[in-house]
C-alpha cells in the first residue's frame, strides 16, 4: 500500500469517527483573573460575556468550560476601545461551537483551547478584526508575558497592555475540526459567495492552527484578506507577526507538523484583490472536490497562495467532475477583472495529483496570470 494511499484511508477514517453532534451551552467563567468573566442572558438565545480583565487595548477573558450551541449567539460586549479579546478555556472539554460569536468594533478574538475546538456546520462570526482558534497551550505576548490555558495556580499575577507575538504549543495540542454545508466550493464560473462557514472582513486574518485539522464539508471565507492554517505536532512557538492583513504565522521555532484533510471543503480568500493563504503540516490531503483558492477578482493585486507540507501534498478529485469545479489548489483572474493573479508556492516531499484534480494559476480576465514556481523537495511527482 502506498503512503498517499494509506493516508487517504487513514482521513476517511478519521472523517468517519468524528460526526458533528451539537451539545446544550457550556460557557462557564473560572476565578483565574482579577476581573473575572461574567455572563448573562439575553432573550432566548444570546448569551452576553462582560468583565473581563482588561489591560490597555488587551481583553482577557477565561472560562472552564466554552462552547456555543446550535441558534445561539455568544456575544463579547467589549468597548470600542479594545483591540484584542484574548479568550482561554482552562478546563478539560473541548469547545463546540455551532452558533455566532459576535464582538464590537474592530476587536481581534482570540480563542485557545488546548484539549480541542470544533466548529459545527452552524458555526459563524460577526467581528470587525481576525479571529484565531488555536489549541496552543498559551499567547506570548512583546514583553514576555504569557497567558497560559492551564494556569498554574490561584488569580492570574500579572497580564499585559503589549502585543500578542506568538502561540505557545505543548507536546500533545488538541485537533479542530470544521463541518459545514458544503455551500462554499465552486460549483458553476459565477462569483462565489456565501453567508455559511467561518469568514471575516476585507483585509482580516482567520487562522485556526493546533495539531490534526480536518475540514468536512466546511467554508473558511475572507475577501482579500489572509487565512492560516497550521498543523502542529510537537512543541514551540508559532510567530504572529503584523501585517496589514492581520497576520501573518511563522513556523520556524516548530520542528514536527501534524495532517490536515480537506474533504468536500472550501478555503477562499478571494477579493478585488486575491488575499493570501498559507497553509503549514506534515501532510495535506484535498478530496470530495475540495478548493483552496485566492483569485483576483476585480482591480487589486493578487496575493499568495503557499502550502508546505513536509511529507506529501495529495489531490483527490472527483472523476466525472469538469476540472474547472473539481478538487484544486487555484489563483485565477476572473472575466473582468484587470488585476494581476497570485503566484502558487507549494514545497512538498511528494505531491500526488489524480482523478481529474488539478493545480492552475490562469487568467480569464484582462490582468495577468499568476505562476507556479514552487519546488518539490524531492522532485517527486505522480498524476496527472
Amino acid at each position: 500500500m502506498t503512503k498517499a494511499l494509506s493516508w487517504l484511508i487513514k482521513g476517511s477514517t478519521l472523517f468517519c469517527l468524528l460526526p458533528w453532534e451539537p451539545i446544550a451551552a457550556q460557557i462557564v467563567p473560572d476565578a483565574t483573573l482579577r476581573v473575572n468573566s461574567s455572563v448573562t442572558r439575553e432573550g432566548n438565545n444570546t448569551s452576553a460575556i462582560t468583565g473581563g480583565t482588561q489591560f490597555g487595548s488587551n481583553l482577557f477573558h477565561s472560562f472552564g468550560q466554552f462552547s456555543v450551541p446550535t441558534g445561539s449567539t455568544v456575544y463579547f460586549k467589549n468597548a470600542l476601545d479594545i483591540q484584542n479579546i484574548l479568550t482561554r478555556v482552562t478546563g478539560s472539554s473541548i469547545s463546540n461551537i455551532d452558533g455566532l460569536i459576535r464582538a464590537n468594533g474592530i476587536a481581534n478574538v482570540f480563542l485557545i483551547n488546548p484539549n480541542g475546538i470544533i466548529f459545527g456546520a452552524n458555526a459563524s462570526l460577526n467581528i470587525g478584526g481576525s479571529f484565531l482558534g488555536t489549541t496552543a497551550s498559551n499567547i506570548k505576548f512583546a514583553d514576555g508575558i504569557s497567558f497560559d490555558a492551564k494556569p498554574l495556580s490561584g488569580a492570574e499575577p500579572l497580564l499585559t497592555v503589549s502585543v500578542p507575538v506568538g502561540l505557545g504549543f505543548g507536546t500533545n495540542a488538541g485537533n479542530i475540526h470544521v463541518f459545514g454545508d458544503g455551500q462554499g466550493i465552486r460549483k458553476t464560473s459565477d462569483l462565489i459567495d456565501t453567508s455559511s462557514g467561518l469568514r471575516v472582513q476585507p483585509n482580516q486574518t482567520l487562522a485556526l492552527v493546533g495539531g490534526d485539522i480536518l475540514l468536512s464539508r466546511g467554508t473558511l471565507k475572507t475577501t482579500g484578506g489572509q487565512i492560516e492554517l497550521g498543523s502542529v505536532a510537537g512543541a514551540g512557538l508559532v510567530n504572529l507577526i503584523p501585517t496589514d492583513k492581520g497576520w501573518t504565522l511563522g513556523y520556524s521555532g516548530i520542528s514536527a507538523f501534524g495532517e490536515i484533510q480537506l474533504s468536500g471543503a472550501a478555503v477562499d480568500a478571494s477579493g478585488d484583490g486575491g488575499g493570501n493563504i498559507q497553509i503549514q503540516a506534515m501532510k495535506l490531503m484535498l478530496d470530495g472536490g475540495s478548493q483552496i483558492e485566492s483569485s483576483t477578482l476585480g482591480a487589486g493585486t493578487g496575493g499568495t497562495l503557499k502550502i508546505n507540507a513536509s511529507d506529501s501534498v495529495n489531490l483527490v478529485g472527483l472523476p466525472e467532475v469538469d476540472s474547472f469545479f473539481n478538487t484544486g489548489i487555484s489563483s485565477l483572474v476572473y472575466p473582468r477583472a484587470t488585476g494581476s493573479g497570485g503566484n502558487i508556492n507549494i514545497e512538498t516531499g511528494r505531491l500526488n495529483i489524480r482523478d481529474g484534480a488539478g493545480i492552475a494559476a490562469g487568467t480569464y480576465g484582462f490582468g495577468n496570470a499568476g505562476s507556479i514556481p514552487g519546488f518539490l523537495t524531492n522532485s517527486e511527482k505522480t498524476g496527472a
